[in-house]
């Protein structure tokens, strides 16, 4: 019985000394700058970041004289089928933590471990804006013709498509009636979150940002 305890003693300080160890490197990892002293000679088109206090979305024009994204965004696959929207906000995550946990109350044990491993699918949020305020949760940031095309590039390159075609997922599961759900490439993990993903957009716009986040408040720092 002794054996038993303290062999489940050993496993229980492994685990919480690998998530404290996980935690800080998190933390430091946050801290440290990407493309702090870039210097871009015409910054032109607007994007910005806003964070609902835990998740970080890339928003963007839905139309401009470069992209136009209510092609494949499209507006009547929302409730609302408004066609007077003048942003689009994208972010990446956990398919199962989208579509079956719309509170922390309705997390199943099931859905985070398959999230925390990296064995669940992923999907993309898509929410429609009229008006933006910016305040500490929304920043804007100006950014040239060249990485905006970068940008775009990634956030594109983060659904997965038919025939062109972004592939809506048939859900009743989204939070208004101005938001649809697509399908997504990639995995969630305690490695790449959704924070993570949009960390990624900006690093490969050549904004600033973390060398690596988990969290909205690693990438909102460098934006103070």
């Amino acid at each position: 019985m002794m054996k038993t305890i303290k062999k489940l003693l050993k496993y229980l300080a492994i685990f919480i000394l690998s998530l404290v160890t996980y935690l800080l490197i998190v933390t430091l990892l946050s801290f440290v700058s990407v493309n702090e002293d870039l210097v871009e000679n015409q910054k032109e088109i607007p994007i910005y970041i806003l964070t609902n206090g835990v998740h970080t979305d890339i928003v963007l024009q839905i139309k401009n004289e470069h992209h136009d994204w209510s092609t494949q965004l499209k507006f009547e696959h929302t409730k609302s089928k408004d066609t007077t929207y003048q942003y689009v906000a994208l972010g990446w995550g956990d398919k199962g933590f989208y579509l079956e946990t719309p509170t922390w109350a309705d997390l199943k044990a099931s859905t985070a471990i398959k999230a925390a491993s990296g064995l669940s699918t992923s999907a993309m949020h898509v929410t429609f804006y009229k008006h933006l305020k910016e305040n500490q949760s929304c920043k804007k940031i100006q950014i040239s013709l060249g990485n905006y095309k970068k940008l775009v590039a990634f956030i594109k390159e983060s659904f997965q498509t038919k025939s062109g075609e972004f592939l809506k997922i048939e859900t009743d599961a989204v939070y208004g009636k101005h938001d649809v759900f697509y399908e997504a490439n990639g995995s969630y993990s305690l490695f790449y979150t959704c924070n993570s993903w949009a960390n990624q957009a900006l690093k490969a716009a050549n904004q600033k940002a973390a060398l690596w986040t988990i969290s909205d408040s690693g990438i909102f720092r460098h934006y103070e």
